[in-house]
């Protein structure tokens, strides 16, 4: 008797036969897709080969761990039918419909996982939680980036013919015969199996390797996702290793305030980690409008500044040098909503959602708020909808007026996708609100978010010599393009000479990497022009997102009671410099060339080389690195869940 016919005699044993059945395909397709992730990656996998064996053996027992979740509905129905229904033609009938229908959702969910792959370099995890909330723009920008009605087809082929394989072995089950107390037996030993992969199995033990693609192959996408959904924010105090309140909270004061620069009230000095302090402008108050550009998924890579390749950003590397450049400048995160969160707050981020989503995330200290107590028009504009990630009701919640897609008139709307409009018809109307407030003496600050340099990566056609939708060099090129139309109308605008415009991207366009936390992944471009009143200059002080606010208010001589953590990097000693990176769970301090980052599970991690394999290092300057990562972090933590940020 050969291996396969005694498994096919094992599964037609039972009526749980059907189940064994569904997990074979389901332990087959996973392995297939984990050995096509691990070819597509295979040149950024440094690991030793005896890792791999290892990878799809965890990989394999969170395939396990994910199926017993699964399985308990049907255990619970195949226990409870009677054989009389159960033999029946029409339950035949039900089973072989469900369980066609349920392989298709098999091998679309395979799909998505190598869609998202493609995308994000990861498993699911947040970001597809995420995504099932904005079906509108998330359903569009895979209509516009993949030929879907060919995909879903090809679906059906396989489950088809997957389903014609099976068919007999599945009537099989249908026919037995199987008495009640032995149905009890085998349902609860079933049952037992997800209570032992809720307490045996890890949530991260497949993160076994120092290589974060490695790690993500071993890894299962469903189950990664309903983990992400249940951790959607991370308990601070529950999860990370926690430093004395008092010493971090003396420690953070002085980082953020310096020793001689704190409110001077001794009952704020009292409060733990009040870190309001006084910045006072050295000059006169220069009341410039401001015009904060925050570009999507605009890595510094990109750029011939920074030693890309292409020609496909000529106007930013020529405009770079009109101005004051930033080239050590890096993101706080990796996506958008992380970007927004820090040039707002100026706050470092906290493990799992960022603020723009949380709830109770109004009247904070912001950039907003500053400005609007200086007497300025503060306006958010978004060429998508503001519904989109909670954008709306964030910056609406925190004192800035909105402009989003639904404030377009017909006339405007020229071009849309997925995501929104194209960035040309919202600099336009950024052109029209700045005139407005002109005519009526009112300086103002607006934060625009533009979509275009996104997948599916269309944009009006004829504006570049690159066809639309082939690809992110064309939506690169497309935002360069953009954002020149919009300096060269705006310098023709009477409120041109007292306006800072102030470039910066949101994020890199991937963080996918072969480390953990890949701080080459998060190098992005800052750009801040005002030919009136800045020289051109190269800045190289080591900074991030939450450094912009403090810079901002710094160049136009601002004096005002902070609660921020950036500093004006045009006032920050070298040695000063440091850089915040993060993902939703592991939250790095990069300075001195040298990585610290905090993981759940208490963990911390020091290494010396984070640009490329990472060796740990442990001395008196790894010690101190550690405790100010830890003061950054579990300061923000306590700020935000006692709510000290608000300012009424």
């Amino acid at each position: 008797m050969t291996i396969k016919t005694k498994l096919e005699d094992v599964v037609a044993s039972s009526r749980y036969g059907i189940i064994l059945l569904y997990l074979l395909i389901n332990l087959a397709v996973f392995t297939c897709l984990r050995l096509f992730l691990l070819v597509k990656q295979f040149n950024d996998i440094d690991t030793p080969i005896a890792y791999l064996p290892v990878a799809f053996l965890l990989g394999i027992l969170y395939d396990l761990a994910y199926f017993s979740y699964l399985l308990i509905p049907f255990v619970f129905y195949l226990l409870l039918i009677p054989n009389r229904i159960y033999h029946s033609r029409i339950h035949r009938i039900v089973i072989y419909g469900f369980f066609a229908i349920f392989l298709y959702l098999l091998f679309f969910i395979e799909l998505s996982e190598w869609t998202f792959w493609d995308e994000f370099g990861t498993r699911f995890n947040f970001i597809a939680v995420d995504y099932l909330v904005y079906t509108h723009e998330v359903i569009n920008n895979i209509v516009e980036s993949y030929p879907l009605g060919w995909l879903l087809f090809a679906v059906l082929i396989i489950t088809v013919i997957s389903f014609y394989w099976v068919r007999k072995l599945l009537a099989r089950t249908l026919s037995v015969q199987e008495p009640f107390s032995r149905r009890l037996k085998i349902s609860i030993a079933l049952l037992v199996l997800p209570v032992i992969s809720f307490f045996a199995i890890p949530l991260s033990a497949y993160q076994f390797s120092s290589n974060s693609y490695l790690n993500e192959v071993a890894a299962n996408g469903p189950y990664q996702f309903f983990s992400a959904f249940r951790n959607n924010e991370l308990d601070y105090r529950h999860f990370y290793k926690l430093g004395d309140d008092r010493q971090l909270s003396a420690l953070i004061r002085k980082i953020v305030g310096g020793e001689n620069n704190a409110v001077q009230h001794s009952d704020q000095l009292a409060d733990l980690y009040n870190i309001k302090h006084l910045v006072k402008a050295k000059g006169a108050e220069r009341s410039l409008n401001v015009i904060l550009i925050t570009v999507e998924s605009l890595s510094a890579e990109f750029l011939k500044t920074f030693g890309g390749k292409e020609n496909i950003t000529p106007f930013m590397d020529t405009w770079f040098s009109e101005g004051m450049l930033f080239t050590n400048f890096y993101a706080v995160g990796t996506r958008t909503i992380r970007g927004l969160e820090a040039l707002t707050l100026s706050i470092p981020p906290t493990p799992g959602q960022s603020i723009v989503k949380r709830p109770g995330n109004d009247n904070l200290f912001s950039l907003g708020y500053v400005f609007q107590q200086h007497g300025y028009d503060t306006v958010f504009l978004y060429g998508g909808r503001g519904f989109f990630d909670n954008m709306n009701a964030f910056y609406s919640g925190n004192g800035y007026r909105i402009v989003d897609q639904t404030d377009f008139t017909p006339e405007e709307l020229t071009f849309t996708n997925a995501w929104g409009v194209s960035d040309d018809i919202i600099y336009n109307r950024t052109l029209k609100e700045a005139d407005r407030d002109y005519a009526q003496h009112k300086p103002f600050f607006f934060q625009i978010m533009t979509t275009s340099n996104h997948r599916p990566f269309t944009y009006p056609e004829g504006k570049i010599d690159i066809p639309s939708g082939k690809g992110r060099s064309g939506g690169v090129k497309y935002t360069d393009y953009a954002m020149q139309q919009f300096i060269g109308q705006a310098k023709s605008k009477p409120w041109f000479d007292d306006t800072l415009f102030v470039m910066v991207a949101d994020h890199c366009a991937g963080s996918a990497h072969r480390t953990e936390l890949p701080v080459d992944k998060y190098h992005i471009p800052l750009f801040m022009y005002a030919p009136k009143y800045l020289k051109p200059a190269k800045i190289d002080t080591l900074s991030s997102q939450i450094d912009v606010a403090p810079t901002i208010l710094g160049l136009l001589n601002v004096s005002y009671e902070s609660q921020f953590y950036g500093k004006d990097i045009l006032q920050m000693a070298k040695n000063e410099g440091r850089a915040l990176v993060s993902n939703y769970q592991r939250l790095g301090l990069f300075k001195h060339n040298t990585l610290s980052f905090l993981s759940p599970q208490r963990q911390i991690n020091i290494y010396d080389d984070p640009m490329g394999k990472h060796t740990s290092v442990a001395n008196d300057k790894a010690g101190e690195l550690v405790q100010e990562s830890m003061a950054y972090y579990q300061s923000a933590d306590y700020i935000w869940t006692h709510r000290l940020n608000r300012h009424h």
